[in-house]
């Protein structure tokens, strides 16, 4: 019978397949990572934006958001003047995009009665888009009951 030394400390690099790594694996392993995680740290705070083009604009609408003296908000088409929708109660997601919306329109020096576009495109997305500030919600994003509650702004 012969006898192995071996301590719970030694230097085994068995991965949980049971498969043992040489340790030149283990390096070029954790290098790769590193470089992936580098490379992707790079385009990040580089300011670039990786998105996929957006399909052509189906019907745009632009649109000014007011709050009243009620609580609630009036949704007016900005060319026409005319109101789309007055919205009271909660009004949870939409209340929270446009207060994103406008907090980001406030940061970049724009106003209030700059309108704001919502944008149905070829492809189905919708896009609720400060041209101001440059900022932008895809809306399908948050799932089609929440962008339901901007598709009926769409309407006429």
């Amino acid at each position: 019978m012969s006898s192995t030394l071996s301590t719970p400390h030694s230097a085994d690099r068995t991965t949980s397949f049971g498969v043992a790594l040489p340790r030149w694996a283990v390096v070029l392993i954790g290098t790769v990572l590193l470089g992936t995680l580098g490379a992707v740290a790079v385009v990040r705070l580089g300011g670039e934006q990786v998105r996929e083009p957006d399909a052509p604009a189906v019907k745009t609408r632009a649109l000014r958001f007011e709050d009243r003296p009620d609580g609630s908000v009036a949704i007016i088409d900005h060319l026409r003047g005319s109101t789309v929708a007055e919205l009271s109660g909660e009004q949870g997601f939409l209340r929270g995009a446009m207060r994103a919306m406008a907090r980001e329109r406030i940061r970049s020096g724009g106003n209030r009665t700059q309108p704001f576009e919502l944008i149905a495109r070829a492809d189905g997305r919708l896009t609720l888009a400060d041209p101001v500030a440059g900022t932008r919600i895809d809306l399908e994003s948050f799932g089609p009951t929440n962008a339901a509650v901007f598709v009926r702004l769409l309407q006429d």
